[in-house]
């Protein structure tokens, strides 16, 4: 299949790892955005993200590495950097080599995952990462829910503007899906670079006004690479949608699912719903990925009435994103 058209070098927010996935004091190979990377925790619990290699001779410091403290030690001579990718110690020398740095990435750690800041500009990051459970402000916290499901699939030919795009696709629920479900949009906010959707949920068939349904969902994309929601009504959950390119071609996809505890169920019959409500979550949304990972992206996409304004305001606000250069116009085709 052809690579995206779509640039892989966005900014923003990416998921490169689940923090239990770098326990203290290991180091982790990883290759993200055409770059071979390494993720490693100091014994302080604090995480970094750097470029693999060693600046003295080049060797890669996830192969034979060592945390010692809170520095990451080169298995090729012992020379040792810092969290900011500074050389602290040369073993051999009475001095560190201070004109030589480790690029590193502004890093974060919430929602049981470790983000990266990717900007080819090496900006500042310049908006958030929004946690899956204190976004809303609605007093929920981990403590509601239990322990989240995840599914990890690698290096699949798609774009992260592609699982975006699903945010404001109504039709496909009753294709895909195979439920009789017809989203009605309440909010589609594409101001800022964290962006906002929120829908309701009827189903076809039944009669009734946007009030009377008790369903809905409000997602928060936090740039084109991460998107958490907030489902109420049929099953109550937490996600949180991670799409990394790992390079011109492909992406890593990660997603994790928090089910609610139920009130007035004993914990056991309620932890064993969650586990089979969280397994239903997953299955829809790989459901999703077998249509990403073998999508072509139309340009222009010829729509309907219905479907202009919303792909139409998430396209042209994925744009900012993209390096100078690498921006496609938005290519819709308007309804008669």
């Amino acid at each position: 299949m052809a690579k995206p058209p779509l640039s892989m070098r966005p900014t923003g927010w990416f998921q490169v790892a689940w923090s239990d996935e770098v326990p203290v004091g290991t180091v982790r190979p990883m290759t993200y955005f055409g770059r071979d990377l390494v993720a490693w925790r100091g014994h302080s619990g604090q995480v970094t993200v750097m470029d693999a290699y060693c600046q003295h001779l080049g060797a890669h410091l996830a192969y034979g590495g060592e945390v010692v403290e809170d520095e990451v030690q080169c298995p090729f001579h012992g020379w040792r950097w810092n969290a900011q990718g500074r050389n602290t110690c040369i073993p051999y020398s009475d001095r560190p080599n201070m004109g030589k740095r480790i690029q590193t990435f502004p890093t974060v750690e919430k929602n049981e995952a470790i983000y990266v800041w990717h900007d080819l500009e090496r900006r500042e990051p310049y908006f958030e990462v929004p946690d899956v459970f204190s976004a809303w402000d609605d007093g929920r916290s981990a403590a509601d829910y239990h322990s989240r499901s995840t599914l990890y699939d690698p290096a699949l030919e798609l774009h992260p503007q592609y699982v975006l795009e699903n945010g404001v696709d109504f039709a496909h629920f009753k294709y895909v899906h195979k439920v009789p479900i017809i989203p009605q949009f309440t909010r589609q906010e594409f101001d800022e670079p964290i962006s906002r959707v929120d829908f309701t949920i009827a189903f076809e068939g039944e009669p009734g006004s946007i009030e009377e349904v008790d369903s809905w969902v409000e997602a928060i994309n936090c740039g084109i690479g991460l998107a958490v929601t907030k489902s109420h009504g049929m099953i109550d959950n937490r996600t949180a949608t991670a799409v990394t390119p790992v390079d011109d071609r492909t992406c890593d996809v990660r997603f994790s699912v928090w089910i609610g505890r139920e009130d007035g169920v004993d914990e056991e019959t309620s932890a064993r719903r969650a586990v089979r409500n969280g397994q239903a979550v997953i299955d829809q949304f790989a459901a999703d990925i077998v249509i990403w990972s073998h999508q072509k992206y139309a340009d222009p996409a010829a729509l309907v009435r219905g479907e202009y304004a919303g792909f139409t305001a998430l396209r042209t606000w994925a744009q900012q994103f993209y390096p100078e250069g690498e921006r496609m116009p938005v290519g819709l085709t308007p309804p008669d």
